[in-house]
Order: C-alpha cells, then sequence, then structure tokens
C-alpha cells in the first residue's frame, strides 16, 4: 500500500491508530471541537488518497454546527496538494484574505481564476464567481 514503507516508523512515533480507538479519540481534533477557538481554512482535493473528504466535511460541519469559525474550499478534481494551477492561484488567494481577515492587516485584490473548480461545501462563494 501507498504507506507501506513509512508503516513500521509511523507506529513507532505515533501508535497503532489502525486498531486503537482510544487513542484515535485522544488525537483527533473531531473528538476536541469544544477546544478549538482559532478560525479555520480547510482546503481539500476530492480525489486526495491520504486525507479522504469525509475527514474535511465532518471537522467543517462540526465546527459550523457549533458557531465556531470555518471556511472549506473542496476542489473536486485535486488530490493531495492542488496540481491545477488555476485551483493554486484560487486557494493561494483565498489563504491571504482569511489570513488578513482574521489577523487585520492587507490582502491583494482576489479574483476568482475561470478555471477554478472551487467548491463549498458550507456556503455559497463570497469571492469571485458565483458558484
Amino acid at each position: 500500500a501507498y504507506w507501506g514503507p513509512l508503516r513500521n516508523g509511523m507506529l513507532l512515533k505515533i501508535g497503532d491508530v489502525d486498531s486503537d480507538e482510544e487513542f484515535n479519540k485522544k488525537i483527533s481534533p473531531l473528538f476536541h471541537i469544544d477546544e478549538i477557538s482559532a478560525p479555520l481554512l480547510i482546503g481539500q482535493g476530492a480525489n486526495d488518497p491520504r486525507v479522504k473528504q469525509a475527514e474535511a466535511d465532518q471537522i467543517a460541519f462540526s465546527m459550523q454546527e457549533k458557531g465556531i469559525p470555518v471556511e472549506y474550499v473542496l476542489y473536486p478534481d485535486e488530490g493531495h496538494g492542488f496540481a491545477r494551477p488555476d485551483n493554486r492561484i484560487d486557494f493561494n488567494g483565498r489563504a491571504e484574505l482569511f489570513l488578513a481577515k482574521h489577523l487585520g492587516g492587507r490582502a491583494e485584490a482576489f479574483e476568482r481564476p475561470k478555471g477554478s473548480t472551487a467548491a463549498f461545501p458550507l456556503v455559497q462563494d463570497t469571492v469571485g464567481a458565483t458558484v
């Protein structure tokens, strides 16, 4: 499998996440939503083999349900990391706006690139073209 060569080292460093449910609950942000206070920007590729979309969905929807600031951008044609230039430009622009909004400071004007496939599972896009 993809993680095969790294598995033994990971078992030593982080534990056996496949068989230790208590450990998973201890380290998973999903079970500690109430401890999250900082706004979160999530950029997710729907075809990511490492971080499944369902995991991003869970954390984003849970945070929204609890009133914790979260912005979630899903790219249906991306995997782990954004390979398409228009999607990279799109996410970087959104990240800059997010940081300016939550940390203060400036951000360059942003217009959604025409080739971007950004989707917004939580809300309507408020930047650039309407989805």
